[in-house]
């Protein structure tokens, strides 16, 4: 007999349909799966005998086959479990078929017949609402995260025998719902602030007008000055996310299987930090079965890259792509994906190898030949897409003793709303620009026009200090948005003055 049942699977951070098809006949007894299926859907033919032997059910000892269409595309994961035994039940004639048509079903058995949890549900759940199921049968585990989305019955089941006695209308599920307003008001508090930097106030300018901007960061300072403690707050001033943006990060975290039970929605924009020993497949994505890296993890949030000098070569012109058009594509002979990549770059290093050039307090050791080296590991077109290059001090004995706890991130963000408010409604006729970092030169030349008073004070910058040309669109474009921070409609020659204070390697000359 033949029996189909609906599943689903993940491309990308895409949901699409796979439909389970079992045949059962007479022969000597077997169990096959074709349909590109890889390792871990193959050994489902073990998790399925068992659980449906352990559940009480018969099974057949017959010649059983098990296609996973399309069969072009390769499968993977374990989710196919629960629709492969709901389909063999079917096809022996244990299990009702008439409710098969409304639900999608996922789910990975255990020997005993319970239902586990499994990765990739949010976009799975997504994609059975755009083809019109009624509902999505799903393992009892993975409830908060499909409960994400409306429209949609969830129906959240702990063993086989409950989704057969679910299917044959033997017993009633309830659908589980979720308020998407109380998770976000429960989940969206974070767990540091600006409140606890001491000192450094021109560093957290320097953080709120990059946050204001969407511009990339870098970060030049001796070891223990508070980089790593000022780039984890960064993402607690930077806007809101909206419910698209918390789902659309959630989606690839849930791909990545890094979606706590609990915790359905991300609601706070995301903080990665890979070590400088990351791999380029690590960071940018790929593997075996193409899995998003951490510039895609990052996505809506802050990408912080520590000792940016340390990182393998390969790794960082790796991230030129996804810095420039905000998305990573990868092929592989097993197929093209495309992950979103729209994040902020922070970047920290030392001014040079022993830490301390510069510092009034330490004697640095190294040579001006090997810092110059060690600072030109970082490239040119990497620094293109960085718009603001600071340096920060070593903070003073006073300034961790003053009482003064400066502002917290809260009264920061209004300020950054503020300004990207001004900027949405700026760019509100253009598709992909959103912020002023994301400006090209024709909206440069359009958006940032200076009076002759700001023209010579920029003239004086780039031959005096030595500023190197491709500085000059970054200084423009980090004017615009100072200029919106303070309420100018037009650039002013103040707002070029502390740009240009934001362009440090530039003025050694690199």
């Amino acid at each position: 007999m033949l029996a189909t049942v609906i599943s689903s699977a993940v491309k990308g951070i895409d949901g699409y349909i796979v439909k389970v098809e079992i045949d059962i006949a007479s022969g000597l007894p077997s169990f096959s799966i074709v349909g590109l299926p890889d390792k871990s859907v193959q050994e489902s033919k073990n998790r399925v005998t068992a659980a449906i032997r352990n559940s009480g059910f018969d099974f057949p000892i017959k010649r059983i086959t098990v296609n996973l269409a399309p069969a072009g595309i390769k499968k993977e994961g374990s989710a196919f479990d629960l629709p492969i035994a709901v389909g063999i039940l079917v096809a022996t004639e244990q299990l009702k078929p008439d409710k098969l048509k409304d639900y999608l079903l996922i789910g990975e058995l255990s020997l005993d017949g319970s239902v586990r949890i499994v990765k990739g549900v949010l976009p799975i759940v997504l994609s059975a609402k755009e083809k019109n199921f009624e509902g999505v049968v799903l393992p009892f585990d993975n409830r908060y995260e499909a409960g994400v989305v409306e429209g949609i019955k969830v129906i959240p089941i702990k063993t086989l025998k409950e989704v057969v006695e679910f299917l044959n209308g033997e017993i009633d599920i309830l659908p589980w719902t979720l308020n998407l307003q109380e998770l976000f008001d429960k989940l969206s508090d974070y767990d540091i602030d600006f409140l606890e930097v001491k000192g450094q106030q021109f560093a957290k300018r320097s953080l709120e007008v990059a946050a204001s901007g969407g511009h990339n960061v870098l970060m030049i300072g001796p070891p223990g000055c508070g980089k790593t403690m000022l780039a984890r707050r960064l993402s607690t001033i930077l806007p809101e996310l909206t419910v698209e943006e918390a789902i659309e990060t959630t989606k690839i975290h849930s791909v990545a299987g890094f979606v706590s039970l609990l915790s359905a929605l991300i609601v706070i924009r995301p903080f990665r930090s890979p070590h400088h020993s990351v791999s380029d497949a690590a960071l940018i994505g790929g593997g075996n079965n193409l899995h998003p890296g951490e510039v895609s993890l990052a996505h809506n949030g802050v990408l912080f890259m520590d000792e940016l000098p340390e990182f393998h070569r390969d790794v960082l012109e790796a991230l030129r792509q996804p810095l420039e058009e905000h998305t990573i594509s990868i092929a592989r002979a097993s197929g093209n994906v495309h992950f979103p990549s729209s994040f902020m770059l922070v970047a920290a290093m030392n001014p040079c190898p022993c830490g301390f050039y510069g510092d009034p307090n330490r004697e640095c050791s190294c040579t001006p030949y090997v810092i110059h080296k060690y600072i030109s590991k970082i490239s040119g077109p990497l620094l293109d897409r960085i718009d603001i290059q600071i340096e920060i001090p070593s903070v003073k004995f006073t300034e961790l003793m003053e009482q003064d706890r400066g502002e917290t991130s809260e009264v920061i963000r209004k300020r950054v709303n503020s300004a990207r408010k001004i900027q949405k409604e700026r760019f509100r006729e253009y598709k992909n620009i959103h912020n002023n970092a994301q400006m090209r030169s024709k909206h440069i030349k359009k958006f940032c026009q200076i009076d002759e008073q700001s023209k010579t004070l920029l003239k004086n910058a780039v031959e005096k200090l030595g500023l190197s040309a491709r500085a000059y669109d970054k200084i423009l474009k980090v004017s615009r948005t100072i200029a919106d921070m303070e309420g100018h409609e037009n650039i002013i020659s103040p707002d070029i003055a502390e740009a240009i204070q934001y362009r440090s390697l530039d003025r050694i000359g690199l």
